[in-house]
């Protein structure tokens, strides 16, 4: 009911609210009446969640492309190494380092995974390789025996008519029925003595993890690190590398862990490398293709000049939006400066085609010639100019529900089309001005018709 929304001045109004409870993760998702107020729901959430101590998580308004829970935006701080316990305090510590240099209440959320309570029961079973020796038996063939007993073994399988059947080898008792079951089980040796599992190995009940997560073989914990929302995420990277990774390095950790970033730091500095790679491409594609229409290797480059000037626009735009709302310059954004590469050079290739066009079928002189092309190409200049930045304006001014990830995209293609399209034609015309006068000259020189032959004489 649109009646129910309520005016800007009101507390924004959840509409739904649900929940999902596992045994290691919990849920908590709502929706607002008004869709374009759902991000002002993130603080109501996040004071009632990580109101408990120990609760760890995210609280984040999901985007069309966003990744997971945590979106786009989460650091990977991996620790890894030999030992699940040293790993485990070591990611305490980072949590503690963490939280002092990035807070939470600054907006930065921290999430480990897997947790970090050893909150499982577990039964841990350490064979003792001498006793295993003078038995002749081997810690696999230990382990293969209480698998038998505690689960079964498939061994092989077995052809019964047309079905195939699976040969599972079990012991006497299908399932060990109480923990202290396992310390008896019976192992039978090469020898043929049967002696317990505790004669062999130690058994003892501790707690171990809900979950054992790997890293290139590596038992590993991560901590899942979103910055705060008026934090650039490479600033956040910057911060993890040299406030927490490096002065924990110096102090020391134990033998074989390691700590490393993964998720959005690698991601962000591959999609920034091919971003740079794609702007140079594009650049020297769109003057290639301008080399081959004049002829020429100097108009495209005066015709490139338009590029800084939209990117100095581009900037202008972003600078400006963010005067009255908060925008980033994410990946979708620097796609705008992609886009104008091959839209702004539309203008000064009106400019130079219209001047040549007056000095090499028409006869005219350079100055007049671009005097002219400069008027009568301003109308479709300003034409096309404006209804692009007319029709993107609405983005910008007033993007709908959804419509943000587009917004800085939307800034940067505005400000730069419309920079450009005033700055193309006070810096073109003197520029075309300068190596129209060289090159057209030299060109007569060599024209069919002007070099070693005398001019035609008029008769009467």
């Amino acid at each position: 009911n649109k009646d129910d929304i309520g005016s800007r001045d009101e507390p924004v109004k959840i509409e739904r609210l649900w929940f999902v409870a596992r045994s290691t993760t919990t849920i908590i998702a709502a929706s607002a009446t008004d869709p374009t107020r759902a991000a002002e729901l993130i603080p109501i959430l996040r004071r009632s969640v990580f109101r408990e101590p120990g609760t760890f998580g995210f609280v984040a308004q999901t985007s069309l492309f966003g990744r997971g829970f945590g979106g786009s935006r989460v650091i990977d701080l991996d620790i890894t190494g030999p030992n699940l316990e040293d790993i485990l305090e070591i990611a305490r510590e980072g949590i503690r380092v963490l939280n002092r240099e990035m807070p939470r209440a600054g907006g930065t959320q921290i999430r480990p995974q897997p947790g970090l309570e050893l909150g499982a029961p577990e039964v841990r079973v350490v064979p003792d390789l001498r006793r295993l020796a003078d038995n002749g038996l081997s810690a696999r063939d230990l382990g293969v025996t209480i698998d038998i007993f505690n689960d079964g073994m498939r061994v092989s399988e077995v052809t019964v008519g047309a079905k195939r059947i699976d040969l599972t080898l079990m012991g006497t008792e299908r399932n060990v029925t109480n923990t202290q079951g396992i310390a008896s089980l019976p192992v039978v040796t090469r020898s043929g003595r049967i002696l317990p599992v505790d004669n062999l190995a130690s058994v003892s009940v501790t707690e171990g993890p809900n979950q054992i997560q790997h890293l290139e073989r590596q038992r590993t914990v991560t901590l899942q690190i979103r910055p705060a929302p008026d934090i650039p995420l490479e600033t956040a990277i910057d911060i993890v590398r040299s406030k927490v990774i490096e002065p924990m390095r110096a102090a020391g950790f134990p033998d074989g862990v390691a700590m490393s970033l993964s998720g959005s730091a690698d991601e962000l500095q591959n999609t920034w490398q091919a971003m740079i790679t794609n702007l140079l491409i594009a650049m020297l594609v769109v003057y290639l293709v301008m080399a081959i229409l004049f002829e020429s290797f100097i108009y495209p480059l005066i015709i490139m000049f338009s590029v800084p000037l939209a990117t100095a626009g581009g900037v202008a735009g972003l600078v400006l939006l963010n005067v009255f709302t908060k925008q980033s310059l994410d990946m979708l954004t620097m796609l705008g400066f992609v886009i104008l590469i091959g839209t702004v050079v539309n203008n000064a290739i009106l400019l130079v085609h219209q001047t040549l066009f007056h000095i090499r079928n028409e006869g005219a002189e350079v100055a007049a010639a671009i005097v002219e092309a400069t008027r009568n190409r301003i109308r479709p200049i300003f034409m096309s100019t404006l209804t692009s930045v007319f029709g993107m304006l609405p983005l910008v001014v007033t993007p709908g529900a959804g419509s943000e990830l587009y917004r800085g995209l939307g800034s940067v293609v505005v400000g730069g089309l419309a920079l450009s399209a005033v700055l193309t034609l006070l810096i073109i015309p003197p520029l075309l001005s300068v190596a129209s006068g060289l090159l057209e000259r030299e060109r007569g020189k060599f024209a069919p018709g002007t070099a070693g032959e005398a001019a035609p004489v008029a008769a009467e």
